[in-house]
């Protein structure tokens, strides 16, 4: 569903990405993981067209994305729940939750296929915290709630991958593992899912396969469980020396 080969990035003469490769394939969770500074946002910009690649290609179903404006990048099917969530705080959450589904309402396409309101209405399901505060304003909402809704809000573009950069930052445990049963029912529905995470532990077991990126380069890659098994990656990753 998303193919990256060679993807290279930076800011100003400051190189950041040096040629990374991975692939998310239909319905399954992939993982991002690496220590502060490696790159891992920095690769979610570059493919959601927030930041434009200095090389590199990336493909959604097939379709090359790379160096496209982000609008555009999302009308094809691809949703970005950025790190700092980033909701717009003097609109209700109920208006927060229909500006995701803001191309699908004006550009038409494959976006605008299905029911909106059906869409809105499952969202509220998957988020009760959100149905409950729906009229309230989402500057006035707790961050755990405002993660929730930037979520909540990424899955109104119905997209075909969504990516979730470091949904738990900030939180409390016990709503850490809230989202990450939200994570893990979105992938019980069939979502594909490119998740950048600064708890690797919890990201490698809700994920199918593993990137470990370092320095701007992909430094090993797996099946999520054999990752977790990896001394190497348990000591620099999981916290875990043996």
């Amino acid at each position: 569903m998303l193919e990256i080969n060679q993807l290279k990035a930076a800011y100003g003469q400051v190189q950041v990405l040096h040629g990374i490769e991975l692939k998310v394939p239909k319905g399954q969770v992939v993982t991002l993981i690496g220590s502060n500074g490696a790159g891992k946002t920095t690769t979610m910009r570059a493919i959601s067209g927030m930041l434009k690649p200095t090389g590199g290609t990336i493909k959604l179903g097939g379709r090359s994305i790379a160096g496209l404006p982000a609008y555009r990048i999302a009308r094809i099917g691809l949703a970005h729940s950025p790190e700092g969530r980033r909701v717009f705080p003097t609109q209700t959450v109920r208006d927060n939750l229909l500006l995701g589904a803001f191309t699908r309402l004006t550009f038409g396409g494959k976006r605008a296929r299905g029911d909106i309101r059906g869409d809105l209405d499952r969202a509220l399901d998957l988020f009760p915290r959100l149905r409950e505060r729906q009229f309230q304003l989402a500057g006035t909402l707790s961050g755990g709630e405002q993660q929730m809704l930037a979520m909540a809000r990424a899955l109104m573009l119905n997209p075909d991958v969504l990516l979730l950069d470091e949904p738990s930052m900030g939180l409390a445990p016990i709503l850490v593992e809230e989202v990450f049963h939200i994570i893990g029912r979105l992938k019980e529905q069939g979502m594909t899912m490119l998740l950048v995470e600064q708890f690797a532990a919890a990201a490698l077991a809700v994920a199918d396969y593993g990137y470990v990126l370092e320095n701007g380069r992909i430094a090993v890659h797996g099946q999520a469980e054999q990752l977790r098994n990896d001394p190497k990656v348990r000591a620099a990753y999981l916290g875990i020396a043996h």
